[in-house]
């Protein structure tokens, strides 16, 4: 009796469905390059496991090797994040995801929404419809391109797509890590648990429901040191061993008991130290590790992720560990050993774009844990901060493919290097790729008024490999460039440092990575985290006219950014950057040009 309810049709160019941060930045990408954007998702909220509503942090490869913190749009959230959220409240951080979305040209969202059928025409996709709960409203999205970044990969039964579930074994790809018997079986879910100490003694009643652990063998001896977990109980874990998708309710309801026993026992089983902690938040939706992998032109594996070859056609990359979750979880017993497989990796891999569209449905992608992998091969790739940049990537492709009236197997064989630039002038890093300086740029004379500023054009916008590829200047001493005759200048680039690896931050209780991974569990503890002292607050964008005549035509005195670009378009002799200040100075009346300016790029278009 659908007919009965009122149908809105939209005609756009991508359809996103899924608004996690892979949605996000698939559509995000897609809507700054000129695509008309549908969003579609299914919560009230946005950010999937990173939102309110499950709070697990962004981990990605910046996490595990440093110098590899994800960039574009990541860095770019994670300091609004920083800067406008310094206790790490939920709600902040659910505000600035849903003004990302929400207020970003050329995005139509729909909250609320849920995805439930397709139409096919051939192999490809005609359009989708979901059901918006709230409005009691079908939509139909018809689009050029469809992305899939619902975590459930729902347009793979809805469309016939091909697609995996489970562990291959080692026969197939020939993995160190692949089972000598392939099985159906995937990582688990987890609940998440918010905890804090406060100053007095705090008692804790179970429900009568929850389970019962009177001592470490009844918890199969987990781990659950408040201070040494940080309250990061990742092993509340269940549902790997049934069906990721079908069972969820079911595997909830387990989680529940589980969680609610968990605190009794910390809380009233022996001494945990934990007489003045209280129990703020426990999760009701589980954050889900696994369940469909689609399957595109290409597979990656254990080999991709340790070996780390070069591929033509790299549009992201990964850092993060293998971190395969046993199907077990918490029925495992941690006396036996973890029920986690992990081996670190110690150079970032590549991420090909023809593992981000499917095989066999023409105008199909994805970007999310459901990329096209191997069940081992995606236990590195599944973090939220690799399926950011992979995101990013998705949403530019789809972008050039709709430009250029093409599907996305065309698009990869055919504008991969135009996918590449647009990535990297938009701030992405591409392992083994550099960015070419513009044709603008290379016109002009670069000179400064203090040091050698040639790294500015090196085409690396990060401290790599041992090189920091910066340029270490002085505030109130300018970087120039200079024109043979007055030209046309249509805008800066800039990238400054933001400490990727956060090593200069006030407020970090976990040493390095506290500020990038958002909240830890104890976040409302009164804990207020810093913000990147090195960054440039306070700098002046300044044109000389053709009588020598020196003006500022852009000054910002409050960034909190690495990467802005600003539009000019002047005619200008010379055009120069003059840094005023940087975070840590702005407590200082004047700087007197003794702080230090770390820039990684400054160029014109």
């Amino acid at each position: 009796m659908s007919e009965m309810l009122k149908t809105k049709v939209h005609n756009v160019d991508i359809c996103v469905v899924g608004g996690g941060i892979g949605g996000m930045f698939t559509a995000i990408s897609a809507a700054r390059q000129g695509a008309k954007v549908a969003l579609m998702q299914d919560r009230p909220v946005l950010g999937g496991n990173c939102s309110s509503e499950i709070r697990m942090w962004i981990s990605g490869a910046g996490t595990r090797v440093r110098d590899l913190q994800e960039t574009g749009i990541m860095e770019e959230l994670l300091l609004e994040n920083m800067h406008r959220n310094p206790k790490r409240n939920f709600t902040i951080w659910d505000s600035i995801l849903y003004e990302l979305v929400r207020f970003e040209d050329n995005i139509d969202l729909m909250l609320n929404c849920t995805c439930c059928d397709a139409k096919m025409n051939g192999d490809k996709i005609e359009y989708v419809k979901g059901f918006q709960l709230t409005t009691y409203t079908w939509h139909e999205v018809h689009a050029k391109i469809f992305v899939d970044s619902s975590g459930d990969s729902i347009l793979a039964p809805l469309t016939g797509a091909e697609y995996r579930v489970g562990r291959e074994a080692k026969s197939e790809f020939g993995e160190e890590f692949g089972l000598d018997v392939a099985d159906n079986h995937t990582m688990g879910m987890s609940l998440m648990i918010q905890c804090r100490e406060t100053d007095h003694p705090v008692s804790y009643t179970p429900p009568a429901w929850a389970y019962d652990f009177p001592d470490d063998d009844a918890m199969n001896n987990k781990p659950h040191k408040l201070y040494e977990m940080n309250t990061n109980f990742y092993w509340i874990e269940l549902g790997g061993m049934q069906n990721s998708i079908d069972d969820t309710e079911e595997v909830r309801d387990e989680l529940l008991k589980i969680a609610f026993g968990v605190w009794d026992h910390i809380k009233n089983h022996g001494d945990h130290g934990a007489e003045n902690w209280d129990l703020e938040w426990i999760g009701f939706l589980p954050g889900k590790r696994e369940s469909r992998r689609y399957v595109g032109d290409y597979i990656i594996t254990q080999h991709d992720v340790e070996n780390c070859p070069r591929f033509e056609d790299t549009v992201a990359y990964g850092g993060w560990q293998i971190d395969n979750h046993l199907p077990g979880g918490f029925h495992m017993n941690a006396k036996g050993g973890s029920h986690l497989q992990k081996r670190r990796l110690s150079e970032p891999y590549s991420i090909p774009l023809r593992a981000l569209y499917s095989k066999n449905i023409e105008n199909l992608m994805f970007a999310g844990r459901n990329i096209s992998a191997s069940h081992i091969g995606f236990s590195t790739t599944r973090v939220m901060g690799t399926i950011g940049v992979i995101g990013q990537a998705v949403g530019t492709a789809a972008a050039v493919a709709v430009k250029n009236d093409l599907m996305p197997r065309e698009v990869c064989a055919q504008k991969i290097k135009e996918i590449q630039k647009i990535l990297m002038d938009d701030d992405c890093f591409l392992p083994g790729f550099r960015r070419e300086p513009s044709e603008l740029t290379k016109k002009a004379t670069l000179t400064a008024d203090y040091g050698d500023c040639s790294a500015l054009l090196n085409g690396i916008d990060r401290r790599i490999w041992g090189n920091d590829n910066g340029y270490y200047g002085k505030t109130n001493k300018a970087i120039t460039y200079t024109f043979e005759e007055p030209t046309h200048v249509g805008g800066v680039r800039l990238v400054f440092d933001s400490d990727l690896d956060r090593e200069y931050i006030d407020g970090n209780p976990n040493g390095l990575h506290t500020s990038m991974i958002l909240f830890m569990a104890a976040s409302h503890n009164n804990t207020t985290f810093g913000f990147p002292k090195c960054l440039i607050k306070h700098y002046k964008i300044e044109a000389q006219d053709a009588s020598g005549e020196w003006s500022t035509v852009i000054e910002v005195t409050d960034n909190h950014q690495r990467f802005i670009k600003h539009d000019l378009d002047i005619t200008a002799k010379a055009i120069r950057l003059v840094p005023l200040s940087t975070h840590f100075s702005e407590t200082m009346c004047e700087d007197y040009g003794s702080s230090t300016a770390h820039i990684f790029n400054f160029e014109l278009y």
